[in-house]
Parts: C-alpha cells; structure tokens; sequence
C-alpha cells in the first residue's frame, strides 16, 4: 500500500508542476453471481451444482501532458465470503497490480510504451484484455508506436524471468499461455469503410530436461500470423480473419494449424441479425503426423465459440479443434437495454477415435443488458449446452445427457471519480 501511495502522490506532483496536464480517476467495480451446472465442462454424475459470487474493485488513475502519458491500475478481485470478516490481513492475496506503464511521444507520430499493459487488437482473436474475467490479462512488455490518421504500426516485446539471478535466465513458470520471451510486429490501414490488418506473432517457451523434466534446456518457439480484415457490401458488413500457426507445439513436436473465420451483420432498424462461421483446425484423435491443433493464445476468448467456455478458455489445447457455425439477433428492448439471442452448431475439426459422429453439440446464449443510471449497468444470462456422445471423447468421458446449464448476473459500476485540466499561466 505504500507503494501504490507514493505512486498517487507522483501522480499529483506531476500533475501540479506541468505548464499543461491532464489528470484522470476512473472505478471499475463489477458483482458477478453465477449458478454452474455444467459449466466448462460436461456435469458429472451425482454431483451437485456450484454458486457463488465473485468481484472486481478496480481503481485507474491516468495522467498526460504534452509528451508523456501514465497509467496505474489497482484492483482486488476476490470471492464473496472467502475472507473471514476481522481478519487482520487478507490472507488470500487478492489484491495486485492489474497495469502500471508509461508512454513517451517523441513526435507526432512515434511513441514508446513500456511496463504491465493490456495489449488489444482488432476483434481480440489473438491480443485481448479479456474483460469477462475478473483479473483480466496483461503483458509486461514493451513497445514501439506509430500511429497516424489512417496507418498505425505496434512493435512489441518481452522478456519473463521469475526474479534477478546472478547466472542462468531458466524460467520455471509454466503454463501454455506463459511465454519466456514474446515478439510481435502488427500493422492496420484504415480506409473509409474499410480495415485491414497483419499480425505476426514469436512466443517462446522455455524447454525442460532431466530424469524429472525440471532443468531449464533452452527454449523452443511457435509462431501465429495473419490477417483480420472488415469490410461493407451495402448494408452488410462483413468481417472475417485467417491465421496460421507453426514452429513448435512442444518442444518435440512440429505444429502446422490454421484458423478462419467469417462474419456478416444486418442492422436495419433497431434489430441486429448474425451469421458467421468460424473453423480452427485439430489433431485427429488416434494420432497424427503433427500437430495440427491451432489455440487463439492471448486473446478474450470468452468472446468465441459459446459464452459456456467449453472451448479454448483453459481448455481445448492439443485437441480435436472445432467447427462453429452460429447465428445472432440483438434485439433492442427498451430505451436502454437489450437482449442478445446466439445459437452455435460444434463439430469437431478433426477425425473422433472410431471415426465417431464429429457433431459436438448445440449452445444457446441469453444476455439481457439494462442501463440502470449513468455508468451502471445489469447483465442477465443463461446458456443451455445440448450435447452429443461425441463431447464426451473430449471432455474425459463425462456423460453427455445430463442438463448443462449456466446462468448468472452481473452489476457493473463505472463511473469517472475526477477529471480536469490543468494550465500553468505564464509568468
């Protein structure tokens, strides 16, 4: 706490010794209740379902001036009742530092940013905040900037190590989505209805060796590039990405995958209409040359392929891939709400064991959403997964035809707490 202290008091020193500067506080309190049965996963036999109500208190302080930005972000994301109500400290470290970076302009269009950032971009396929979840995601990495009217171009990187060693850089967090080092080049050009952007991705893993897979050996690399792209005919728009992904899965098996997808959306009136398919390759079950499972690494992928997170939300990697066809309808309700209708089709990419049927199932997703007052809002939602025998090959053998549903519901508060400007006159 001293720290995040001195950190406010920097904020306002700067903020009172500048000929010009901008000083701004937001809050970010979110209350989520959830009722699981079947969520993720396919629910077990005699098993009873999960609820529980979990929240982010999330504090930002941005400041600018002319050739210098900064912004801090704290939050505490905790559960309801996991902290017993006189204890002295909180014993369950729910507290951190969500983002913390700085942005220098050294012209009009060149920059450099550095320290813990959310990186985003595009539909947040690949690079996402991943907002649906409490903690959210960051990078501690840096970057080069350009940016003008109609161009922009990000070059970013970073280099993860557990503390200050005096020999050696091993890096013994693992995790699929914990890189050691990371490169990336994106670029996007704006054109008066239309967008295009490149991506290209380095993420490098540290590689293990040892009688107990332990000791730090190196390190071995995938790499994902590609494409999002939107465009207009008529009053359809059109939005649509490829990818492919290579390198290594591992550090002993060769990687060849590919994602694509393709989106149009009607909005005539106050109704919006969907339709979209979205395809990621997969391993055959029984075995392949390679792999051939393609996993949207850093991105919001909540956002994809069902909001019941049966797919590539911790989980999917390695596997089978899928083929998603869904459609939606928004429907405005109210003056300030609405309700989102979205059905999905899974089938698996690759062969099942047996060659068995590739139909995985069908989802169903509700969310109503209802503005209350000025930067408070409600979200209520409910999903129903109907699934086949065959997502019990990839979901551990869990039965498919008990009742797979989720409902939950969400109260955001977000207010700006102060903003001004200040100027120093000339003396």
């Amino acid at each position: 706490m001293k720290v995040i202290k001195s950190l406010l008091v920097l904020f306002l020193v700067l903020f009172t010794t500048n000929s010009f500067s901008q000083l701004i506080i937001d809050a970010d309190l979110r209350s989520r209740f959830e009722y699981r049965h079947g969520f993720n996963n396919l629910f077990p036999d005699n098993a009873d379902p999960a609820a529980f109500v979990t929240q982010r208190s999330r504090l930002n302080v941005g400041y600018q001036q002319e050739k210098l930005k900064l912004f801090l972000s704290i939050q505490d994301v905790s559960t309801w009742g996991d902290t017993r109500q006189i204890l002295l400290n909180d014993g369950n470290d729910s507290f951190s530092l969500f983002q913390a970076w700085g942005q220098i302009f050294l012209d009009q269009n060149w920059s450099l940013k550095a320290g813990r950032q959310v990186i985003s971009y595009d539909d947040q396929r690949i690079f996402g905040g991943l907002d649906w979840a409490m903690q959210g995601r960051f990078h501690d990495a840096a970057l080069i900037k350009y940016e003008s009217e109609d161009f922009k171009a990000d070059i970013g990187a970073a280099f993860s190590q557990e503390g200050q060693p005096n020999e050696g850089t091993g890096f013994n967090i693992q995790g699929f989505f914990t890189y050691k080092v990371m490169q990336y080049a994106y670029l996007k050009k704006n054109w008066e209805k239309t967008s295009a952007s490149f991506l290209f991705l380095n993420t490098g893993f540290q590689k293990f060796t040892g009688v107990d897979n332990d000791e730090p050996d190196g390190t071995f690399y995938r790499q994902t590039a590609g494409s999002y792209f939107t465009f207009p005919i008529k009053k359809v728009n059109i939005a649509g990405s490829i990818y492919y992904q290579f390198g290594k899965a591992n550090a002993d098996t060769d990687l060849s995958a590919y994602q694509a997808s393709l989106e149009a959306t009607y909005k005539p009136k106050k109704t919006l209409y969907g339709l979209g398919i979205e395809i990621l390759s997969g391993t055959d079950q029984d075995g392949d040359d390679k792999n051939k499972s393609f996993f949207p690494l850093y991105g919001t992928n909540h956002k994809f392929n069902g909001y019941m997170d049966y797919f590539y939300v911790g989980n999917h990697a390695n596997n089978v891939g899928l083929n998603d066809l869904y459609a939606k309808v928004v429907f405005t309700t109210g003056e300030k709400s609405t309700l989102l209708l979205k059905g999905h089709y899974f089938m698996a990419n690759a062969d099942l064991t047996g060659d068995e049927d590739k139909y995985l199932g069908t989802e169903l997703d509700l969310v109503f959403t209802q503005k209350i007052i000025k930067n408070v809002k409600l979200n209520l939602g409910y999903s129903h997964m109907f699934a086949s025998e065959s997502m019990s090959l990839i979901k551990g053998g869990r039965p498919h035809d008990n009742t797979n549903n989720w409902g939950w519901a969400q109260l955001i508060i977000n207010p700006n707490l102060f903003t001004t400007d200040f100027k120093k006159e000339n003396e």
